[in-house]
């Protein structure tokens, strides 16, 4: 019988850590959070020190009542969630709600054989503080959250919500939006002279930089980081740069410089060469983890997060057992322990050289840095992505990859470049050129660089040279971009608002509400998302400022350090609040999206159809309402037809993931979905269906598409993917129809890109003839109460819950 119980968060932490364990424990998961604020209901008692009211999480029971008696069975218990403030409130739950006298809290920041052996031998005490900076956070999104969006139900729109970081993460994107609205463009030119030493066949370019005799100040040659050139970079393409530098801002005014430089001679007028040194890049935060795992892996915030904590928690090694791989993943430090430290600097001594070995970069500590925990690193650096490939997934092993070269790369030594600059007269002008060369890769050995080495030819000042042409091109200076997903994200950590473990949460709750949608991989506003906007600026400025959000960051880690009372901090900021809520209860005027005018008219009556907003989203009604309640789907023609009924080809999203595929408009009546994107034109060989499949841009025709995933799958294909079929495939369970279980046996054939579906004909026939008018009047009573559900402004498949609608497609919408 165990005699020490352990409770983790997770049971895969739980099966990584009783390895590291004698036969004397027992580890058991909590699986997460087990007690919360109501989710109806304030919850706080607001008169009353804010005393929060929580309650334990629906179907915990059973596992409270399973710990419990594991508790009871132990002489020693270790509470050892995540080593944050939310892992501190969990093991204050556990001592409380399972009734621990004096419980230890073991804290570990790595999942190794000795971090969680040390953690179990010298445990601690629970952090009153850093519960309490919890608690606090808790308690004051509930008030914003709670008190706030029953007004936006009331005043915009019902599933509307206000929150204290995600309202500034909105603010955010829409200042910028109002950004580029406003931004006027430009013009300016570029002119580029090609040149070589003269009768040499070895060419360059050189671009007008100055007038003879200008004072131009000089450019940086020290470079801190890719980041640093990187910005360099764009503001030279943005027609930005050195002062002094000259500005040609017409057509006329190229063209009168080309004039002059047409009998012009070329000399160097000015050769520099220099030694330019690039410092290695910083370890990781959870920031700039998921800004990399962004742009270089495509990885959305929300699945680096993901895999991050497999990493953490452990991965099954073979002989080497189950253990974690990095630390833990949610950090603003880029702090190192000693031990780590010695450890990466021996790594590199062996493998690269003693010439590779840095000092090591951890950065300087920011004022809204709370340095709790190391960077996100490798628990074992001489665990190379090499060693461990074959253990891991896919995505695990190009996140660890990352990870790994990072660490190794932030202790390695600067890259070295030589550099050279030439300045070339032309009559009044001054052309320049620059080149590089890496001379010592450094930090290079192990983390990749994407620009190309521009070489230029050894030269002396007064060479003579041959220009073999002159090119003007004209520009445009560019708005500010939008932000991605990993900008805003930087944004974000910039201006202190949130902290690590806010950021996926944040980003996914301003999408869930509709409030962003995102274009080529960045967020734009919708009406929604700008409308409220507009109102929290309005009627609660301090909610969406940033300097505001910033301080109360900085206040919550006062109560963390037990500089401040978490009851103080929530009194201060309540008092304002409730006042500026009342006011707005008072002021606030309902908002109505305008109504959108189609080209389309009501089948009923007649009138124009019309664009509205309601409780589901957007959807299309008669102009004519209440009068005329004709109403139906927004959907988004892909001007392809069905090639089962002759209807309409739409695109539709699943209902859980929110994966699109594509679907007949006449649904429910048929069921034909696809996965690809089809298009309008037809197969030149069959006159079927063409699609183009996920990751091509070629459409092909989806029998010869179907037989060749036949083919390589070397197993039956179905000829069409109904709505269930397409959920099944992304995990989802739907219950199916009668009528689309008919489609799943049916048998195709594929001849000579010919297709034969009989099963699926004899039912279509079935149906078309009415033999079977049991099933015809219950489809008509389901295609009634779809309709009804409609009347709500749902989208045509986003039934309300009383609504029974066609088993297949219980977890898909139309979009």
């Amino acid at each position: 019988m165990a005699k020490k119980l352990v409770i983790v968060e997770s049971p895969a932490k739980a099966k990584t850590i009783e390895k590291f364990l004698g036969k004397d424990f027992e580890v058991r998961a909590s699986m997460g959070h087990i007690i919360d604020l109501p989710k109806k209901g304030l919850g706080v008692n607001t008169r009353k020190d804010f005393a929060p009211k929580y309650e334990v999480i629906e179907k915990k029971d059973k596992l409270i009542d399973e710990l419990k008696a594991a508790s009871k069975r132990a002489d020693e218990v270790y509470l050892a969630p995540d080593p944050d403030r939310e892992g501190e409130f969990i093991a204050w739950s556990l001592q409380h709600t399972l009734g621990l006298k004096n419980p230890h809290r073991a804290v570990f920041h790595e999942i190794t054989k000795r971090a969680v052996q040390e953690a179990i031998q010298q445990p601690r005490e629970i952090n009153e503080d850093l519960f309490n900076a919890q608690q606090a956070r808790r308690v004051l999104d509930r008030l914003v959250g709670y008190k706030i969006s029953p007004l936006l139900w009331r005043r915009i729109q019902s599933g509307t919500s206000a929150g204290r970081v995600q309202s500034v993460a909105l603010r955010l994107i829409c200042d910028r939006e109002a950004e580029i609205r406003a931004f006027e463009p430009e013009e300016y030119w570029s002119i580029t002279a090609t040149l070589s030493k003269q009768k040499q066949s070895e060419r360059f370019e050189a671009a007008l930089f100055s007038r003879l005799g200008d004072a131009v100040e000089a450019t940086d040659d020290v470079i801190e980081g890719e980041e640093q050139a990187a910005e360099a970079n764009a503001e030279t393409k943005n027609g930005k740069g050195n002062k002094g530098r000259i500005k040609v801002t017409s057509q006329q005014e190229a063209e009168a410089i080309l004039n002059d430089l047409k009998d012009a001679t070329y000399s160097v007028y000015k050769y520099e060469e220099r030694e330019q040194r690039r410092q290695p890049p910083l370890p990781y935060t959870t920031s700039t983890m998921q800004q990399d795992a962004s742009s270089r892996l495509y990885f959305k915030p929300k699945k680096t997060m993901s895999v991050a904590q497999q990493l953490y928690e452990g991965i099954e090694l073979g002989e080497r057992g189950h253990q974690g791989l990095i630390t833990y993943m949610r950090t603003d430090s880029t702090r190192i322990s000693d031990e780590a430290q010695t450890s990466v600097k021996a790594h590199i001594n062996e493998h690269y050289g003693k010439p590779y070995v840095g000092a090591g970069r951890t950065g300087k500590v920011k004022a809204t840095t709370q340095d709790a925990h190391e960077a996100i690193r490798p628990t074992d650096v001489d665990l190379t992505p090499a060693i461990v490939k074959h253990f891991l997934s896919p995505d695990q092993f190009k996140l660890y990859n990352l990870v790994w070269r990072r660490f190794v790369a932030s202790f390695m030594t600067a890259a070295i470049f030589d550099t050279v600059r030439i300045d070339i007269a032309a009559k009044q002008y001054i052309f320049r050129a620059s080149g590089s060369n890496l001379k010592f890769q450094g930090f290079y050995a192990v983390w990749s660089r994407e620009e190309d080495e521009k070489l230029l030819p050894v030269m002396r000042v007064k060479d003579p040279l041959d220009c073999h042409g002159v090119k003007p091109e004209q520009h445009f200076t560019q708005p500010p971009p939008r932000f991605s997903e990993a900008s805003l994200i930087k944004e974000l950590e910039e201006q202190g608002i949130g902290r690590p473990s806010t950021y996926v949460p944040i980003i996914s709750t301003i999408q869930d509400r509709g409030y962003v949608d995102q274009e080529q991989r960045r967020f734009v506003p919708t009406w929604l998302g700008e409308t409220v906007n507009e109102v929290l600026n309005k009627h609660f400025p301090n909610i969406v400022d940033t300097g505001f959000t910033a301080d109360m960051e900085r206040k919550l880690d006062d109560v963390e350090d037990g500089r401040r009372s978490w009851i103080e901090f929530l009194s201060t900021f309540y008092t304002d609040f409730k006042t500026t809520m009342e006011k707005a209860e008072a002021e606030m005027n309902r908002v109505q999206k305008p109504l959108e005018e189609t080209d389309e008219q009501c089948p009923d009556c007649g009138r124009n159809l019309v664009i509205r907003t309601g409780r589901f989203g957007r959807f299309i009604s008669c102009s004519g309402f209440p009068e005329c309640k004709y109403r139906r789907s927004v959907v988004n023609k892909t001007g392809a037809l069905c090639p089962l009924c002759g209807g309409d080809l739409v695109e539709r999203k699943t209902r859980v993931k929110k994966k699109i595929f594509y679907g007949c408009g006449n649904y429910p009546t048929c069921n034909f979905a696809v996965w690809e994107q089809p298009v309008p034109e037809l197969c030149p060989n069959d006159g079927g269906l063409m699609v183009i499949p996920r990751g091509s841009k070629t459409a092909v025709c989806y029998a010869d598409f179907v037989a060749n995933q036949q083919a390589s799958a070397d197993k039956p294909v179905q000829e069409v993917a109904t709505v269930g079929d397409a959920q099944e495939a992304l995990g989802e369970k739907p219950a199916r129809t009668r009528a689309a279980t008919t489609r799943k046996k049916a048998t195709t054939t594929t001849t000579a890109g010919k297709r034969t579906t009989s099963t699926r004909a004899k039912t279509s026939t079935r149906a078309k003839a009415g033999s079977t008018t049991k099933t015809k009047a219950k489809a008509t009573t389901r295609s009634k109460k779809t309709s009804a559900a409609a009347e709500g402004g749902a989208d045509g498949e986003v039934a309300s819950k009383t609504t029974r609608r066609p088993r297949a497609v219980a977890k898909a919408s139309s979009k």
